[in-house]
């Protein structure tokens, strides 16, 4: 997957919540548009291959300098939001790098 494609299709509003992706965005209290915003300004730091569900990847945006990561995959032509997070220790020193 591609940040540019990722950000094409969250652009054209053509993305979908999984249920576990909106649970954990209210674990970390973020809305919507936080998340949107993360996408369009994020990159990928990690591309997952296909592990049964097809291939996915994790992304780092911001929102007012707050970190959110956002793991991505494909449902059909749309990109499909599948968690979000907040990266934070003891998982990983910084928002870039895992401990």
């Amino acid at each position: 997957m591609d940040i540019e494609s990722i950000q094409e299709k969250t652009r054209a509003e053509e993305y979908v919540y999984t249920s576990h992706a909106d649970i954990e965005r209210k674990v970390d209290d973020l809305t919507l548009l936080q998340v949107e915003e993360a996408l369009l300004n994020g990159e990928v730091l990690e591309q997952y291959p296909d592990t049964g569900r097809g291939e996915s990847c994790l992304v780092l945006g911001y929102s007012s300098n707050l970190p959110i990561h956002i793991v991505c995959g494909w449902r059909g032509e749309r990109v499909a939001i599948i968690t979000i997070y907040i990266p934070r220790p003891p998982k990983f020193i910084d928002p870039k790098t895992r401990a």
